[in-house]
């Protein structure tokens, strides 16, 4: 009996060799993410004198951007617009996705997946920069239609075009992380199910979505993620109006220098992603769980 309450009452050992693998990784994240995350946090707090930044604490950075209405504005349109883009992304991905893990040959799927990672070997401002020369007013798609008789159409300084630049940044990198997903689906599901009588529709929605959810969450939700916080496509196919959050902070370094505002918007970025992330995690492995 003593030995037992011994042996309960020990405090757990640390394995040596798993610290010494992981401690890179914890350094690299308190660094490089936690330290930079404290010190914008600490500065929403600093106020603005003489243009120059002062350390202090008060809530004033605060009130001030939660009792404007530009800051809602701004915030559900950059939710909003991120959102459509994830469900866009999403579903023009999965068609390719399906095709090259189910129909495509083996050559052909390692070519698509080579095409598919071309695209980050460019800047992604070069790619947006021939968004705005296909999107322009005298542009390639406007020429195109005014071959066949249709009058130009304004696409540039549109959400259009914003989401059509967020695709660009998106869409090859939802395309793999579905394809990889839906890689690992059991065939012998997919066999069964046509055994059993189920059509090519039936099958894809009862046997292969559910079967592929974590991939294909997670997937719309990276999209989301690198959507929401983009700077590059509002700004240059967008046209800054209405502004996105990436936007605002810009706007608020140059009205007066304001860092401390500036970095309320940047926390409220930052926590509306790790609650999106968190979310998606939840809604993809939740059932599984309770399953289990």
């Amino acid at each position: 009996m003593p030995d037992t309450i011994t042996t309960s009452r020990r405090r757990p050992q640390i394995d040596g060799f798993a610290a010494f693998w992981a401690a890179p990784a914890l350094i690299w994240n308190g660094l490089f993410f936690l330290a930079p995350l404290g010190f914008l946090v600490g500065m929403t707090f600093w106020v603005v004198r003489n243009y120059r930044l002062t350390p202090d604490f008060v809530l004033s950075n605060w009130e001030r951007m939660f009792t404007r209405g530009f800051f809602w504005e701004s915030f559900l349109y950059t939710v909003q617009i991120g959102a459509v883009t994830a469900m866009v992304a999403s579903l023009l991905a999965f068609p390719v996705a399906y095709f090259l893990a189910f129909r495509a040959r083996p050559s052909a799927r390692r070519l698509a997946i080579f095409l598919l990672i071309t695209p980050f070997f460019t800047s992604y401002l070069v790619r947006v920069y021939a968004w705005m020369v296909i999107l322009a007013q005298e542009g390639v798609v406007n020429a195109v239609l005014g071959g066949i008789g249709i009058a130009a159409v304004s696409m540039l300084n549109t959400s259009f075009a914003t989401v059509i630049g967020y695709l660009t940044l998106c869409l090859p990198l939802v395309i793999l992380i579905q394809f990889f997903a839906l890689s690992n689906v059991d065939r012998d599901l997919v066999g069964a199910s046509h055994n059993l009588g189920c059509g090519p529709v039936r099958t894809v929605l009862t046997v292969v979505i559910p079967s592929a959810r974590i991939g294909l969450i997670l997937a719309a939700a990276f999209a989301f993620i690198l959507s929401f916080g983009d700077y590059v496509s509002p700004v240059f196919l967008g046209g800054s109006s209405p502004p996105t959050m990436s936007i605002l902070i810009v706007d608020q370094t140059k009205s007066g220098n304001n860092w401390p505002r500036a970095a309320v918007v940047a926390v409220v970025m930052i926590a509306t992603l790790v609650t999106v992330l968190f979310s998606a995690l939840a809604l993809a492995y939740g059932r599984g769980r309770a399953r289990a």
